[in-house]
């Protein structure tokens, strides 16, 4: 391998680590809303798991009600970082798409 093969290996590998960086960025503005109690609870986040807001229905604000809130507040949260590393994973795979690499190996570096 010459010093221009390298090179050029370099600025590919520099290229595609300027690319990761970019896609993780626009994940953060890339939104999903996790849902609960038949949308009695809402909790917005970015696709990065970034918690933006969270919506319960006034139905649920009574004390006794306090566990079940808990419970679909976990709830709303759980499937919003599911639909978070749905939405990541996808881009990311977007991303490495063309690249070969080895069994297991995960990027960004």
């Amino acid at each position: 391998m010459d010093d221009n093969q390298l090179q050029r290996i370099m600025e590919m590998a520099q290229n595609v680590q300027n690319e990761l960086q970019s896609a993780q960025a626009n994940l953060d503005r890339v939104e999903v809303e996790g849902v609960a109690g038949g949308g009695l609870v809402k909790i917005k986040a970015s696709a990065k798991g970034r918690v933006i807001g969270i919506a319960i229905d006034d139905s649920l604000m009574q004390v006794d009600d306090k566990q079940m809130l808990e419970d679909l507040l976990a709830a709303a949260f759980n499937d919003a970082r599911a639909k978070a590393d749905a939405v990541s994973n996808e881009e990311m795979g977007k991303m490495t798409s063309g690249l070969q690499l080895p069994p297991g190996f995960k990027l960004p570096f």
